[in-house]
């Protein structure tokens, strides 16, 4: 991977250091990321082995990437995603890795399969990435999914995925984990929004955050259905069978088997 690049006008972007900023970001919100992250890849092991295919659904800065190939060196990865600022982090990440490739494509577009580069994976794997789509969209993703998941192949999603029958639960987490990420801030983190303006001063990711505000907007607007609700529809549209394999109080990693 590609610790740093100079661009024509002799600017240094040093793409370790934003990938480690970036993770901290995020950790922020999910002090167990990492684990999810070990438990996901431990799956595509046991069920795909340690030579994998695998597709990077919404694959921001290549996280799952980088952790898949730093695991299974002979592993292959195709990343997609819309986010131009992401993608330009990944690149730089990834430059020179003929193991890696990148496509920029909207999951909302029913011809993103199109730019691949093959017509299978052996595991799909994504995280934290898909709650802006609303349900109706997502359906009609996961069927695309199914359909790129080779027999005995897996899809892999780690996601906040709330749960509605319990609310008094919920309501209880939530008030912890803001206890947590007040006291991480008062400590220096970074939140999403501090993370975006440092990357809006940044001379290599301004005009890529720029655009990415142009196609996002400042907040998602989708929906968080509950793990049962993934399972069911993962399994409608293909899947053999799919349920949860980790979980954490708000989130959980869900695996459906083709």
């Amino acid at each position: 991977m590609a610790d740093s690049d100079t661009t024509a006008s002799g600017t240094t972007t040093d793409w370790a250091a934003w990938q480690r900023s970036w993770d901290r970001q995020q950790e922020w919100y999910m002090p167990d990321r990492e684990d999810r992250f070990r438990i996901m890849l431990d799956t595509v092991e046991t069920f795909v082995g340690s030579e994998p295919r695998v597709l990077d659904l919404a694959c921001g800065t290549g996280s799952i990437t980088a952790r898949l190939l730093d695991r299974f060196p002979d592993a292959v990865s195709t990343g997609v995603d819309l986010d131009p600022a992401l993608l330009t982090i990944a690149r730089g990440t990834f430059a020179g890795d003929d193991r890696v490739t990148l496509v920029e494509a909207d999951l909302t577009d029913p011809d993103w399969p199109s730019r691949l580069p093959y017509d299978t994976y052996d595991a799909v794997l994504t995280a934290t990435a898909l709650p802006w789509l609303r349900k109706g969209p997502l359906t009609s993703l996961y069927g695309q999914i199914a359909d790129l998941v080779r027999h005995g192949g897996v899809f892999l999603n780690a996601d906040h995925m709330i749960d509605d029958t319990t609310p008094r639960i919920n309501a209880a987490v939530a008030i912890g984990d803001r206890a947590r990420r007040d006291q991480a801030m008062r400590d220096g983190a970074l939140d999403w929004a501090d993370w975006w303006a440092l990357a809006a001063q940044d001379p290599v990711l301004a005009a890529p955050t720029s655009r990415r505000f142009e196609i996002y907007g400042a907040h998602a607007d989708g929906e968080m259905p509950s793990a049962a609700w993934h399972a069911r529809v993962l399994r409608e549209k293909g899947f053999a069978e799919a349920r949860p394999v980790w979980a954490s109080p708000s989130d959980t990693l869900l695996l459906a088997l083709k």
